[in-house]
This record gives structure tokens, sequence and C-alpha cells, in this order.
């Protein structure tokens, strides 16, 4: 499976461009592990091989991440990564509302 097709590369803003949108950053496109529990999705792209956006494997973080990474690795069944066929773009604060929550006051 081609992970990252010329139709997505060119809706994925360039990187740094959702920089100040936080949690109402999208995410466009959605990578998956099929035989694992590591999931990555992508909310900016450099045009080259650098994605930012937010992953979750043992923990839900935001970071970088690049294609040539993701097209290397492989599950403990030795599957490939995969595309969400069926991803529709979504808000970082709708995948992870945790990370995004206001911090509650100290009373």
């Amino acid at each position: 499976m081609k992970l990252l097709t010329e139709e997505i590369r060119r809706k994925l803003p360039l990187l740094y461009s959702q920089d100040k949108l936080g949690g109402k950053a999208v995410a466009y496109v959605k990578f998956f592990t099929p035989d694992s529990n590591w999931t990555w999705y992508a909310t900016e792209f450099d045009g080259e091989d650098i994605f930012f956006g937010l992953v979750e494997g043992f923990c839900k973080e935001l970071g970088y991440f690049s294609l040539s990474e993701l097209e290397s690795i492989r599950g403990p069944y030795g599957l490939a990564l995969e595309r969400d066929l069926y991803w529709q773009p979504k808000m970082l604060e709708e995948i992870a509302p945790e990370l995004f929550a206001p911090e509650e006051l100290d009373k």
C-alpha cells in the first residue's frame, strides 16, 4: 500500500503552518500498524519526508516522524504499516481530548 498519495500530499499543510492552532489543528491522514496498537496522525508535512502530528503508542504525544521511518516499520507479526483508507480529517482535540483539556485551576 502506498502510504502517501499525491492527493494526500496536496492536502497536507506545510510544516509549522498549524503551529498556533493547538487542539484545533487538523489531522489529515492516519497511519497504523495492523498487528499492534501504534497509530500516527499527520497534521503537517514538509513535502519531502517529515511529518508533524499525534503519535499514539505507549502514550499519546505530539511530535515529528518521517515517511521513510513509517515505510520501514513492521509490527510484531511482520506486517507493514497501513494508511486508514476511510479516515476523515479531524481536529486533534477530537482524537485526544485529554491532551488539550484546559487545566483545572487551583482552588
